[in-house]
C-alpha cells in the first residue's frame, strides 16, 4: 500500500515541482519500502509526468 507521504510526493512530481533528477533521487530513497508492483506504477507515473 502506498503511503500518504508517497502519494503527496507523487502529486508534486505530476505538478512538476521536482526536476526529473530530484524525483528519481527521492524515488530511489524510498523504493526499498515498496512492492515491485508499486515501484512499477510509480516509475511509470514519473516517466509520464516528464514525457508530456
Amino acid at each position: 500500500m502506498i503511503t500518504r507521504e508517497v502519494r503527496e510526493w507523487l502529486q508534486k512530481v505530476e505538478r512538476r515541482q521536482y526536476s526529473y533528477d530530484d524525483a528519481m533521487y527521492e524515488f530511489m530513497r524510498f523504493s526499498s519500502f515498496l512492492t515491485r508492483e508499486e515501484m512499477k506504477l510509480i516509475k511509470q507515473k514519473i516517466e509520464e509526468a516528464f514525457n508530456h
